[in-house]
């Protein structure tokens, strides 16, 4: 037996739980946890239960969960109850889940309630979740707007166009257009109606014989648009087309006309001096000859004392005809200094 070491025994740690105080603790856990759920929904669910909203504390709390906001589907859900539209908060919560505008689709829905016209929530949701303002669309459908043609905020003021007698004319129109509700997912917007309205006030203009029958009778030409069926495709239903302002521009049809006699000018111009160049060059190429003509005449004037040298070797040709020559030459000369001197006048005889 070692004397150094110490004696142990085991110790026994035990623990006893009172069933009475766990009960407590759960008590008191609960109570935390409803006094936090109350503080955080209680005056939510009050307001839906006061308003026959009809939404439990579970879907308060299971909206949280799903990262909802539960004042906005209260808020809507309280909208909807309040004007008479039966919508369910699952509805709601999709649409918000979706990146919908909840408060805007309801609104929308109870202006179209009280103008009496039919839109229900799938409609209402599929048009703002297009990206189109629900709201805004049911206002227009209600009171019309107007588009001005064409859009000044792209920094035009005046459509301008050419009658047929070559004048220019200037036309500013305003649309009324109202809102088609069951157009208005995948129809097109105010720019295609611009667009179009300003097409068909150019080809009116175009076909008019002269500026002064535009002139005369603006409304033909709104008219004449109308009866095009513009709003065929878009989002709007067009109402009227009223043009506000008739301006003449300037004469392009006698512009066209100069700026074309000009640049036939410049064609003719371009077209003799092509000619008077080919003069020219042809003068050159005459001198050229009559230079190498004569110096032709020059060589052929220098193998005459040759000639005359083989003459006198072979005998052909004797001192006096030689000398004969030389005389010959001599009153030849004397007679074109003779014509010189007189001016070049033909000698008359006596």
């Amino acid at each position: 037996m070692n004397p150094l070491a110490i004696p142990t025994r085991p110790v026994v740690l035990a623990a006893s739980l009172d069933p009475a105080a766990i009960v407590i603790g759960i008590a008191v856990l609960l109570a935390i946890v409803v006094f936090f759920i109350i503080i955080n929904f209680g005056a939510l669910w009050l307001r839906a239960f006061a308003s026959g909203a009809r939404i439990s504390f579970f879907q308060l709390v299971a909206m949280r969960l799903r990262k909802v906001n539960p004042s906005v589907i209260i808020n809507a859900k309280i909208m909807a109850v309040k004007s008479g539209i039966d919508i369910s908060a699952n509805q709601l919560e999709a649409h918000y889940l979706a990146r919908g505008n909840v408060p805007n689709v309801i609104r929308a829905l109870i202006a179209a309630s009280r103008a009496d016209i039919h839109l229900d929530f799938a409609r209402a949701a599929a048009i703002d979740l297009a990206g189109r303002d629900v709201l805004d669309a049911v206002q227009t459908s209600v009171n019309p707007k107007v588009i001005d043609c064409p859009d000044p905020g792209k920094g035009k003021t005046l459509i301008a166009a050419v009658a047929m007698d070559g004048i220019e004319v200037k036309v500013r129109a305003r649309v009324t257009v109202r809102a088609n509700l069951d157009r208005l997912v995948g129809g097109a917007t105010e720019e295609t109606i611009i667009a179009r309205v300003g097409e068909g006030i150019v080809t009116t203009i175009g076909s008019s014989q002269t500026h002064k029958k535009v002139l005369e009778n603006p409304d033909s030409i709104s008219r004449v648009v109308l009866e095009k069926g513009l709003d065929a495709g878009t989002a709007f239903e067009i109402l009227s087309i009223d043009i506000a302002d008739v301006d003449v521009g300037n004469n392009i049809g006698a512009r066209l006309q100069a700026d074309q006699a000009e640049a036939d000018k410049r064609v003719a111009q371009a077209k003799a001096e092509e000619r008077r160049a080919m003069a020219v060059a042809r003068e050159q190429e005459m001198q050229a000859m009559v230079r190498e003509n004569r110096a032709k005449v020059v060589l052929a004037e220098a193998e005459i004392p040759l000639a005359i040298s083989e003459s006198f070797r072979s005998g052909n040709l004797g001192i006096m005809d030689y000398y004969r020559l030389r005389n010959i030459q001599a009153d030849t000369s004397m007679r074109d200094s003779i014509s010189k001197s007189d001016g070049g006048r033909p000698e008359t005889a006596d």
